[in-house]
């Protein structure tokens, strides 16, 4: 019987790596409240990502909930349906109120060009999400919240270590959040990050991750506990010295992938973007059943019946969850939704073998009309 193949592994140390790194805990007792493992990862992530400013919390929902609730937003957010649930939920756990912009079919994130329609006296902010490592158009969103006087807070979980021109992803945008979630490219088991520029919004957000706590005697604010534990940061910082090799690795897997299924009628592959350092989260594949033969949900079938794991991401698009049935339409933001129904995350992560790449192909491909 052929072995099984997961859709991801997490990346892990070595055990004596880690053991190691944490050895100094049981000197210390000191296990949370921004210890010197957090402070640490936090330094070294900030020097890795090229950021201004950084502050790590326990894990990249709340980053990205925090976030808004640090810059005060009220009203109307902008953000795309055709990503995790945590994006929305996000928002409207901050009672504010989303407003579904379509992605675009290329990339898959934000369609840009549809964003200054929706924009009312109600908007606020703009949250676009960064998609398989693909980065949304940033030059053209700074320009509409600029004119509009608009916040920009972009999901950027998928897009750990990207660049765009030289530069750090993290760095644009009033806000950028990262997930270090088990998943992810970079994991600290579980985690998160937000970069940020202004000195203002760094203070607020560390008070809101501490329950509000601005000194030994002072609480100013309502907070939450947001912090990230030590053992959680020395296990980031156990993979930050390695995740370089993972992308590489990730790299040689993501190009094997195209050998076999590029040029092939009725598939559709990530696209290479101009001017970006990639990062090779994700191998999606977008499938058309009239063209190719076999839709989406038989392939993956296909490839479950020979233990192997793909995963139909993102599906749902948020905006057709059952917890929102009647209030807002799936038909409004069709790319997404047509998305949503056709595509395929492959298995990709740096010890994936080869042969098995090529095996998964070799299945995919026999189902070819």
């Amino acid at each position: 019987m052929e072995k099984k193949i997961l859709v991801t592994k997490s990346s892990m140390p070595k055990k004596e790596e880690f053991f190691e790194e944490i050895s100094d805990l049981w000197e210390t007792h000191w296990l949370t409240n921004m210890g010197v493992k957090h402070q640490t990862l936090q330094n070294e992530l900030k020097k890795y990502l090229g950021v201004k400013n950084i502050d790590l919390l326990t894990n990249g929902h709340m980053a990205l909930e925090l976030s808004m609730q640090a810059l005060g937003l009220s009203g109307e957010v902008i953000t795309t349906p055709f990503t995790f649930a945590s994006t929305t939920h996000a928002i409207i756990r901050n009672r504010l109120t989303p407003v579904f912009c379509d992605v675009n079919a290329n990339d898959f994130t934000i369609d840009v060009d549809k964003i200054e329609d929706l924009i009312t006296d109600k908007t606020c902010a703009i949250i676009p999400v960064h998609v398989y490592g693909n980065i949304c158009d940033i030059e053209k969103i700074q320009d509409i919240a600029k004119r509009h006087n608009l916040k920009v807070i972009y999901d950027a979980a998928h897009t750990f270590g990207v660049k765009y021109k030289g530069e750090g992803i993290g760095s644009f945008g009033d806000v950028s959040c990262f997930s270090f979630h088990a998943t992810k490219v970079f994991n600290s088991i579980e985690g998160g990050a937000v970069c940020y520029i202004d000195e203002e919004f760094g203070k607020n957000i560390y008070e809101l991750k501490n329950f509000g706590i601005h000194g030994p005697e002072s609480v100013t604010a309502v907070g939450a506990n947001a912090k990230m534990n030590e053992f959680c940061a020395a296990f980031g910082l156990c993979n930050l010295r390695h995740v370089d090799d993972d992308i590489e690795k990730r790299k040689i897997i993501y190009d094997r992938y195209k050998t076999h299924l590029k040029n092939i009628d009725g598939i559709k592959l990530n696209p290479v973007q101009k001017d970006v350092q990639p990062n090779y989260a994700y191998f999606p594949v977008i499938f058309d059943k009239a063209k190719f033969g076999a839709n989406r949900d038989e392939i993956f079938s296909k490839l479950a019946e020979n233990g192997i794991g793909a995963r139909k991401y993102f599906y749902p698009i948020t905006n057709s969850f059952e917890c929102f049935k009647g209030i807002y339409n799936p038909a409004d933001t069709p790319v997404a939704l047509q998305l949503s129904l056709n595509v395929l995350t492959l298995p990709l992560y740096p010890d994936l073998e080869l042969e098995d790449v090529d095996r998964i192909c070799k299945i995919i491909l026999s189902l070819k009309k």
